[in-house]
């Protein structure tokens, strides 16, 4: 009998956790050794199939450009496999002998992976890792408009685990994706945890679905240029950052806000790296065709700078790299102000850093809190009062923020899934690794003696209390009559204790 698609995908993500449970059992009693001879094949497959793989997503999605994404799916094989191969995650991890207190790590089972259009390659290769880096694990829910090149990623890393020891049944991928199947990825019992990578309402869904999750929200973010910034190597910075894989990492620069003192410098710099800047009739067009009904336009995603132009209607200058359009306003009615995920900015100018702060909060509230927020500047007190008050889980300081957000020129965490806190209704503003892939539990020695309790005198104020209260009920008796009694009582209940 044939299914539907619903009723087909469905069913095989329950064939998938029931083989998933299987396997994670058995990889729970490998060694630290084992793991990270598992993990190792992993990021070696992931760096040879870097370039296939970056074709085969840019070819089905439309999004981005080979180059960039080959440099993502090796930024998630080498740089993250470098920041996590040392990681104790089997056993005994810690020790405490100070307070004689031993952290023992235990996995958190199977791991459901939403894996986004945008990155859906370099995705599966950085969950896979640090899931089965914590002896999990994981079940990647593939964007339908993705599912091939996801599926493949997916493939990959199940064989190099198994080449190199892995239990088989590790690393599924849903291979007709559907809404069914992701619903019954992330609310079946078997399922422990989430990653969820993706738009706002997959997010939301995860986070809905009464398990645990880690969630990422929007990255609307704002850049402020203050007057002691090296100008040209801001310029630079950014424009290298925003460009790359035209736009698709969320931590990329959406809009930048401007000491005027400084205005015409940076518009110089900008433009020699390679910046167009709209006039108010072409800013109008390309405006026009950044929102649909109020959403991102998927057409223009991920998408180079000629052809956002040809979509708009205008011509551009032959090697423009990104296009810039003034504005003054913040809101969903302005497009230059939301998250473009394409190389489109905004730029805003202001007469001084209190009224960038300003501009950078409202830019952040409109659709990125807390994700990240980049600031070019020479003046630690400008970088201090940025970094105490903006509601931003990362603050990218000279340098791009797409890079520095995701630890590739900053000393943060490398990972490809990026907290948000509390500020975006996200349940960790870290940058997601293995470490919150597992359970630790602590074994704990008594190193002090818990003093007894001692009794408690009865005191005038007590007596006046008790006193109060007896005298109020109209007994008979008089107040001498009664202070006597309650004297009595409190005396005997304080010899007994």
């Amino acid at each position: 009998m044939m299914l539907d698609a619903d009723l087909y995908s469905v069913q095989e993500v329950r064939t998938f956790l029931a083989k998933a449970k299987e396997a994670q059992a058995k990889l729970e009693s490998f060694s630290q050794e084992q793991v990270d001879a598992i993990v190792a094949a992993m990021s070696k497959a992931g760096e040879e199939a870097a370039e296939r793989l970056a074709a085969m997503a840019v070819e089905e999605t439309g999004f981005g450009n080979v180059p960039d994404k080959r440099m993502k799916n090796l930024f998630a094989a080498q740089r993250v496999y470098e920041a996590i191969k040392d990681r104790k995650t089997v056993g005994i991890i810690r020790k405490d002998e100070e307070n004689k207190v031993w952290e023992v790590a235990q996995p958190v089972g199977i791991v459901a992976g939403i894996v986004p259009s945008t990155n859906p390659t370099s995705t599966v290769i950085f969950k896979s890792m640090i899931a089965l880096k914590a002896r999990n694990a994981i079940i990647f829910s593939p964007h339908p408009s993705a599912a091939k090149c996801t599926l493949e990623a997916a493939r990959l890393m199940a064989e190099a685990a198994v080449r190199a020891g892995a239990p088989e049944g590790l690393i599924h991928c849903i291979t007709k994706p559907t809404l069914q199947a992701t619903n019954e990825l992330i609310k079946h019992k078997l399922t422990d945890v989430i990653l969820a990578t993706g738009g706002t309402a997959m997010v939301k869904a995860a986070y809905s679905s009464g398990k645990p999750a880690f969630g990422v929200g929007p990255g609307n973010v704002p850049v402020y240029i203050h007057h002691t910034a090296d100008v040209a190597a801001a310029a630079k910075h950014i424009v290298q950052s925003k460009t790359f894989d035209y736009g698709t990492i969320c931590a990329s620069e959406q809009a930048l806000v401007v000491d005027e003192s400084i205005k015409r410098q940076v518009i110089a710099a900008l433009q020699r790296e390679g910046a167009y800047f709209l006039n108010e009739q072409e800013k109008g067009r390309v405006a026009a065709v950044i929102m649909i009904n109020g959403s991102l336009n998927a057409k223009v995603v991920g998408r180079s700078p000629q052809a956002i132009a040809e979509l708009a209607g205008i011509s551009i200058p032959t090697g423009t790299r990104v296009l810039i359009g003034e504005e003054t306003q913040v809101g969903k009615a302005f497009p230059l102000s939301v998250e473009k995920l394409s190389p489109i900015l905004g730029f805003y100018t202001v007469q001084d850093w209190k009224e960038g702060a300003k501009r950078c909060r409202e830019l952040l509230d409109l659709g990125g809190l807390g994700h990240t927020l980049g600031i070019h500047a020479q003046d630690e007190a400008v970088i201090t009062a940025f970094g105490l008050a903006q509601p931003a889980s990362r603050i990218a300081v000279n340098t791009g923020t797409t890079f520095g957000g995701i630890g590739a020129t900053t000393g943060i965490q490398p990972s490809l899934t990026l907290g948000c806190g509390s500020f975006g209704n996200n349940i960790t503003s870290d940058n997601i690794g293995p470490q919150h892939l597992l359970n630790v539990k602590r074994v704990a020695f008594g190193i002090r003696e818990m003093p007894p309790s001692q009794p408690v005198a009865a005191t005038a104020a007590t007596e006046a209390a008790a006193l109060e209260a007896v005298s109020s009920l109209n007994v008979g008796l008089s107040r001498d009559e009664i202070k006597d009694i309650i004297k009595s009582v409190l005396a005997e209940m304080t010899a007994k204790a």
